[in-house]
């Protein structure tokens, strides 16, 4: 549901009247059953200079009730009604508000107030996202990836998922979830004996007992990670930009495969892929588009100096191969010919100073799927074959076109390292150097490190994995990672800091901002 500054205005005074009503009767006291509940806290994300995505979901059919104010005290706040949330939408409640481009911190505050009965209000619960600047200023954000993966849940003894608090603390301005954002592959025991003889012991809901199928299995998996109170306030002060890639549906999936994995009763990944499509649509502040229903690709600049786009290397590919195609077909697809053009249009039109893809894969890491590969690398040093035929082609636009200042970010992984790629190393050498950095998993196993196909020509500049022989290592091991990156406003210098847990820098790379 999308609104102009108009209808903003416009709404305030019906909202008021709503609002108004029930604070106009203190005497009143309602029932605790009779008021909504605000059940997953708040988030943000999907922000340009003049709007963003706000998000919360109650606990029945409610009419979302939003403030907003730019400042924490919410002097001279407007109101807005925003939509109905009902079942069939997982009682999710997402507003696309615009006319905010006279504000630098957006301050909002959700309540849900029950259908038929607008006294019957939830408690607030308050959030605040910066939004893009029009003017060059310093900007830092962070990204990782893989939330709640093989096993490791929620231990609310050792404080949860604190890696999203360690984030926060650094006050960045936003934050790319990766991918992998849920594990809906990935069922939870209560306890687990860890190598030392200490247990984790995971909190358990009805939806992490089995893998997702259902459309309300996969939801389960969204509700569960929002459980933990370091996620709910890194939400509700961080605004999130949100790929996906398989564990939001299953394990290495691809378009068209049939399962043989015997946890599973419905076997047609095609559609366990639009349940867990709608449920990531549903649960992240993505913005949809009624001309592109369930896209997940797009592209965010953040100022004059930086823009990012957000790919979706899951939805268009062919199925896992060898990988060893010697021409570009259906199944060496990857990006998929209409996201390859939309990649390239859009950086060769961009006029930021830094480009950032952010990659739900890697590019020279070698990915197995059995048998077959599950990114773009095969492990074949020689020209590129395969889904390297796609990449081939988009590092020689970028060259072609003298598009400058390029980086990739990514996950998946589950270990952190910088790579940079040469044409002076690779057996490809139509492309321009570039860099391409890797964090997460942000609470999930730890493993690593990959192999890297050098038909790009990627060296390892850094690394951290876990110790020789050694893998699946849980959140408390402390092998859970993610990255900084930090632009300076002035010299436009961007600076690349891989993290831990933590909050210890265990690498930074200074890049400095190549001009015509």
């Amino acid at each position: 549901m999308r609104y102009s500054r108009r209808d903003v205005l416009g709404w305030g005074v019906k909202a008021g009247v709503a609002l108004g009503t029930a604070s106009l009767a203190p005497s009143i006291v309602l029932a605790e059953s009779r008021r909504p509940r605000v059940t997953s806290g708040v988030m943000s994300g999907d922000m340009l200079s003049d709007r963003a995505m706000l998000w919360s979901r109650s606990d029945r059919p409610a009419r979302m009730l939003v403030e907003l104010a730019d400042n924490p005290a919410f002097r001279s706040a407007r109101q807005v009604r925003g939509p109905e949330v009902l079942p069939s939408d997982g009682l999710v409640g997402k507003l696309d508000v615009a006319g905010l481009g006279d504000i630098d911190m957006l301050h909002y505050r959700v309540r849900f107030a029950a259908l038929g009965d607008p006294r019957a209000l939830s408690e607030p619960v308050e959030g605040h996202l910066r939004l893009p600047p029009s003017q060059a200023r310093d900007v830092r954000f962070v990204w990782s990836g893989d939330t709640v993966g093989q096993g490791w849940g929620i231990d609310e003894s050792r404080g949860g998922m604190t890696i999203y608090d360690t984030m926060r603390r650094q006050r960045p301005d936003f934050f790319i979830h990766s991918g992998d954002t849920v594990y809906a592959d990935g069922p939870l025991e209560e306890s687990v004996t860890l190598a030392n003889g200490e247990t984790w012991r995971n909190v358990v809901t009805p939806a992490k007992q089995k893998v997702a199928e259902t459309l309300d299995e996969y939801r389960g998996q969204h509700s569960y990670n929002l459980l933990d109170a370091n996620l709910r306030r890194f939400n509700s002060e961080v605004p999130m930009l949100a790929q996906w890639d398989d564990h939001e549906t299953t394990n290495n999936w691809y378009p068209g495969e049939w399962l043989e994995d015997e946890r599973y009763t419905e076997k047609n990944v095609s559609l366990l892929a639009a349940r867990g499509r709608q449920a990531f649509l549903e649960h992240t502040p993505v913005r949809q588009r009624s001309t592109s229903p369930g896209r997940i690709h797009r592209r965010f600049a953040y100022g004059p100096s930086l823009e990012v786009f957000m790919l979706d290397m899951r939805t268009y590919r062919g199925a896992n191969s060898r990988n060893r195609q010697t021409e570009s077909s259906a199944q060496t697809a990857f990006l998929g010919e209409d996201q390859f053009a939309w990649l390239h249009r859009s950086l060769k039109a961009s006029t930021a100073t830094w480009k950032v893809i952010a990659s739900d894969m890697p590019i020279g890491l070698v990915v197995s799927d059995g048998d077959a590969y599950e990114a773009i690398a095969n492990g074949d040093a020689g020209d590129p074959l395969g889904r390297e035929l796609e990449v081939a082609r988009l590092l020689r636009s970028i060259r072609d076109d003298k598009i400058q200042n390029v980086v990739w970010l990514t996950a998946d992984v589950h270990y952190t390292a910088a790579h940079h790629y040469s044409p002076e190393r690779a057996r490809f050498q139509e492309f321009a150097p570039f860099w391409e950095f890797v964090s997460g998993p942000l609470h999930a196993g730890t493993f690593g490190p990959g192999a890297l196909d050098a038909t790009f020509g990627p060296e390892v500049v850094f690394q951290k994995a876990p110790p020789e022989g050694e893998s699946n290592l849980p959140p408390s091991r402390g092998y859970q990672f993610f990255g900084q990156v930090d632009l300076d406003g002035d010299s436009e210098t961007l600076t690349v800091s891989l993290m831990d847990a933590a909050g210890n820098t265990l690498h930074r790379q200074q890049l400095t901002p190549e001009t015509a």
